[in-house]
Order: structure tokens, then sequence, then C-alpha cells
């Protein structure tokens, strides 16, 4: 079966998708919708959710559940972080992606300290999903959107210096934000998580 028939399969199986997300400065949150855009525009049910704002009640009724978060101090957000430990035991038999957004993500950002990437993607991916007892059929590892009029005192200060090279390597937006996502990656990536939950199959009922 090529990738397009796979992707049509998978569209006709999954029923809804849920995206929780957590963010402090608002990356997790625009990258989100994009993907949900996405994913609707393949004829896809999807729910954009904020771990912080809106009280979820239940995962059962999902078929795909996509958590997300960006990375601030070395951090999940503690919101997504809770979701994952509140649901890990329902989600353990429902398909699942984890996302991050963070600077580890941007080659452009880290020239001088290889191996970072690969660092940062198990710590804040493979680990998290360790520690939950999870089996994550996708990992998402992208930039973030950096928004010196949203951050932290503390976190505006220790970024002063890359704001130079963040002003050369990406798009300021509007004053003070710089934006680092690939989003054709970004698309990319949703449209290849509709292909591999065809490759698995889900959880009979009740299980």
């Amino acid at each position: 079966m090529n990738n397009v028939n796979k992707l049509i399969r998978a569209v006709e199986i999954i029923l809804k998708v849920l995206i929780v997300y957590g963010t402090r400065t608002g990356t997790a949150a625009i990258t989100a919708e994009d993907v949900a855009k996405q994913l609707r525009d393949q004829g896809v049910e999807s729910r954009v959710a904020d771990a912080k704002r809106e009280k979820i009640e239940s995962v059962a009724e999902y078929d795909l559940i996509i958590v997300w978060s960006g990375i601030q101090m070395g951090r999940w957000t503690s919101d997504a972080d809770s979701f994952l430990k509140k649901y890990q035991k329902e989600m353990a038999g429902k398909k699942v992606a984890l996302y991050v957004n963070c600077g580890s993500a941007v080659e452009a950002m880290n020239t001088n300290k290889p191996g970072v990437a690969e660092e940062a993607r198990k710590k804040y991916l493979e680990e998290k999903a360790s520690k939950y007892g999870l089996s994550p059929i996708s990992f998402g590892f992208f930039g973030a959107i950096y928004n010196f009029t949203k951050m932290s005192w503390i976190m505006r200060k220790g970024m002063e210096s890359e704001r130079p090279r963040l002003a050369a390597i990406s798009r300021e937006t509007e004053p003070g934000v710089y934006d680092t996502p690939d989003l054709d990656g970004i698309r990319n990536w949703a449209n290849e998580l509709l292909s591999k939950v065809n490759m698995q199959p889900f959880a009979a009922a009740g299980a």
C-alpha cells in the first residue's frame, strides 16, 4: 500500500483526535492549531485543548491523542505534564503522539553544540514517554516561537544575548517575536502521523 492510500485509509479509521497543549508564551498554541487545521483538511475531526484552561473529563472518545508542550529552562510545562500523569493509564491503550517546541531543535541555533538536538529529543520525548509508560507512534520535535514580550523577566534576560542570532535565522513576525519552527516540516509531520496510525491496530473496545 503506497503512502497516499495509507493516508486515505488512516483518515477512514480515525474518528476523533485530541490535541492537548501546554504553553508559556503561546508557541505550542499556535503550532497545535496549525496541526489541527492540517488534520481537519484531511477530514479528521480534531479538538485542540489548552491543558491549563480547559477541563478534559475523559479521553475515552478519542482515537489519537497528541500531547504538546513548549520547553523552557529544560522542562515541559507543568500543565501538559500533569495531563500525561493524570491520563497515563487510559492513554497506554490508545494511539499517542508527543510533541515539543524547543530551541534545541533548531540547528542554526546550536551550530557549536554537537549532539544537543539528539540529547534534547531523548530527554524531552523518549524519556517523558518512558516515565508514563507510553509507546507513542510518533514524536514531534521542532523549533519554538520566541516571544520576548511574553517571557518572564529572567527568561528574557537569559535570551537577550541570543536575540541577534534569532534575528538572523528567523522571521520577526512582529516586534520582539521570532518565528523559528519549520512550518512545512510540522505539516508534513501531521500528514505522516496519519499514515502511521494505519500501521498499528487500535486497542479493542474496553481494553
